[in-house]
């Protein structure tokens, strides 16, 4: 009986497969990949705060990618003193198209997608479809159309005239209903209703607490959205104090033939211009938690 358990467990152990000891070579190749990758995407990043630092003669006379004499804190008053301090005024514009722009948006999308995921009526996924046909929809396609609609009622070359296209998010709406759909439970919905709760009340203390880590994500990516718009600015707006500062350092790049001061002004205001984003992204990012609703509905 001893002899058969051994044949039979030789078998077995001759049958299963072998496993392969495990090395450091894909490790170190898959690791020295990613240093190659992460490389390529912070060189543009390097370079930015190494001419920032640069003053226009060295910026000119020395390589890109090697460090010259501090300038960073010269150069900075310069931005800030340039044109009587237009730069800030542009920092407030991005700040103002971005920030409340993505506040509304996110709202909106919140409530769009809210009723999409969690209300039965006639023509629900007519609207649905119209909304992710607005997703395929190129922004540089709507730019003209826009400042059509907006000449029409007089309204272009005003904060308006930027503001408003900016609190439309179709990926926002549909990451909403996908969201509100899985995290919103019709259990926690009915419960609310039994004790006297409005619609509007449970879209606003239930929901919008269990869809925070979509509305966080719809926030982000419609804050950068907007600060990186360059073209409708750029076809709606004539007036400099109005501008974004994407706009803003376009117009003083496209200055440094007669004015090459600009060039070293263009690059620091590059690399202030990112600093929003960043804090906004490190500032947001403890928000980004999902399941929130575990544990709302107990089976």
């Amino acid at each position: 009986m001893s002899l058969l358990t051994r044949t039979e467990g030789a078998h077995a152990s001759s049958a299963a497969p072998a496993r392969r000891p495990r090395t450091g070579v894909s490790t170190a190749v898959a690791v020295a990949f990613m240093v190659v990758v992460a490389c390529y995407m912070l060189l543009p990043v390097y370079w930015l705060l190494i001419s920032a630092t640069k003053s226009q003669s060295d910026l000119v006379t020395t390589p890109g990618l090697l460090p010259a004499e501090w300038h960073f804190g010269d150069n900075l008053s310069a931005l800030f003193d340039q044109q009587d301090g237009v730069f800030a005024r542009w920092l407030l514009n991005s700040l103002l198209y971005a920030g409340a722009g993505a506040a509304v948006a996110t709202l909106l999308a919140a409530a769009a997608g809210y009723a999409l995921a969690k209300y039965a009526f006639r023509g629900r996924e007519a609207v649905f479809s119209v909304v992710l046909g607005g997703v395929l929809v190129p922004a540089t396609a709507l730019a003209l159309p826009l400042f059509l609609l907006f000449a029409e009622v007089d309204a272009t070359n005003t904060f308006w005239s930027v503001f408003l296209p900016s609190i439309v998010s179709p990926f926002g709406v549909y990451l909403s209903r996908i969201f509100a759909a899985a995290s919103v439970p019709d259990e926690v919905m009915e419960a609310a209703r039994m004790d006297g709760a409005g619609e509007f009340r449970i879209f606003r203390t239930i929901a919008l607490r269990l869809m925070a880590p979509a509305l966080v994500t719809v926030f982000l990516f419609q804050f950068v959205v907007i600060w990186n718009n360059f073209l409708l600015p750029l076809v709606m707006l004539q007036d400099e104090g109005l501008y974004p500062v994407t706009l803003g350092l376009f117009t003083w790049q496209s200055q440094t033939s007669r004015l090459p001061e600009l060039q070293t002004l263009t690059i620091v205001g590059a690399l202030i211009s990112v600093v929003p984003i960043v804090l906004t992204f490190l500032l947001l990012q403890r928000y980004w938690r999902a399941g929130l609703a575990a544990g709302a509905v107990k089976s």
